[in-house]
Formats: structure tokens, sequence, C-alpha cells
């Protein structure tokens, strides 16, 4: 694993970070970072999201569905492949971390960790429709802080390192532009 990184000092300096964010918990925090961390919760949002799109696209929505099932199966199914590729244990089934990690329900999710699929799909999710709306900076942060909450969320349940995240998050806004360009070229397409 340190080959992958630069020094053994970035992977500490990682598990400082777990250590630091994971290490504040109380039963709130617990409870809202639980529901932050549920991609169930935020149907609301995807809905909003999907209107806002068809609000603006109209007939041409159906393009932009094509588009949003190849960008969750990419970012999805990209950042299992990395996982199973890096194969760097999550910080809960570390055992040198075992003791240290706080567990909320005692959930873990599968055996690898890098890249956070979580971080991926919400960032490619909150590019590819930022992108599609052209929002400007304002309309697009609210966004990226969703996804870079349920990012933190992933931290602080124990379940992912900080690089963990990151790497999910640059995976996504990559995936999010690719797919972009892709329905955009498709949209030209179309009278």
């Amino acid at each position: 694993m340190e080959g992958l990184f630069s020094s053994a000092s970035l992977l500490d300096l990682d598990t400082r970070g777990l250590l630091a964010i994971n290490g504040a918990h109380n039963d709130v925090m617990d409870f809202l970072m639980w529901w932050v961390s549920d991609k169930f919760i935020w149907i609301p949002l995807y809905l909003l999201l999907l209107f806002l799109l068809y609000k603006k696209y109209k007939k041409q929505t159906w393009v932009l569905l094509v588009a949003v099932v190849l960008l969750i199966t990419l970012s999805d199914q990209g950042s299992v492949f990395i996982k199973d590729t890096v194969m760097r244990l999550r910080p809960c089934h570390e055992p040198s971390l075992w003791g240290l990690v706080h567990r909320v329900h005692d959930k873990c999710g599968g055996r690898y960790g890098f890249v956070s699929s979580h971080a991926a799909n919400t960032f490619a999710l909150a590019t590819f429709v930022s992108l599609m709306l052209r929002w400007r900076f304002s309309m697009a942060l609210p966004l990226f802080l969703w996804a870079a909450l349920v990012g933190y969320s992933r931290i602080y349940l124990g379940v992912h390192y900080p690089l963990d995240v990151m790497g999910g998050a640059l995976l996504g806004i990559g995936v999010g532009a690719l797919v972009w360009l892709v329905a955009w070229y498709v949209l030209s397409l179309l009278p």
C-alpha cells in the first residue's frame, strides 16, 4: 500500500485524520452521520435534481436519465474495481485500529475502502448536474457541500480514511465530467 502513496507519513497523517474525526463522536452525531450516509434518505434531493433537469431539457430528459444510469454505473463500479485492485482495508477492518475506531451500529461495510463509492457517486452526480444545468459557483456549491458532507460522514462512521474519500471525490468528478461530455455530444445530435 505504501508504494501507491508517496510515503508512510502520508498514511500516518491519513490515519490521524480518521481518528480525529471518528474520535469526536457522540450520540447525536452518530445519528446524524448515519442518516447523512444513507443513500435512500436523499431521494427527495434526487427527485428535485431530476425535476430541474426536466425543466431545462423537457423532451430530451430521457438522454439525461440514461446518462445518470451510466454515471452511477461508472462511478460505482469504477470505485469497486479500484478497491479490489488496491486492497486497502477499511479502518474498521484494520487490525492495528481495533478498539480505536468507533463503529456506529457495529457496521463496517466491505473489506476494502480505497476509494469511497459514496464519495465517487455523490461527487459524480454533483459534477454532472452542475455542468448540465450550467450552474455558476454559487448554485453548484450546495451540491458539492452535500457530496462533501456524505464523504465526511463515511470518515466519521469509521468506514473510510480521508484519502479514501478524496480519491472517491476525484474519481466522481472525473466520471461526472466525462459523462457530461458524452451527454452534451448526444444532445447536440438531437433536433
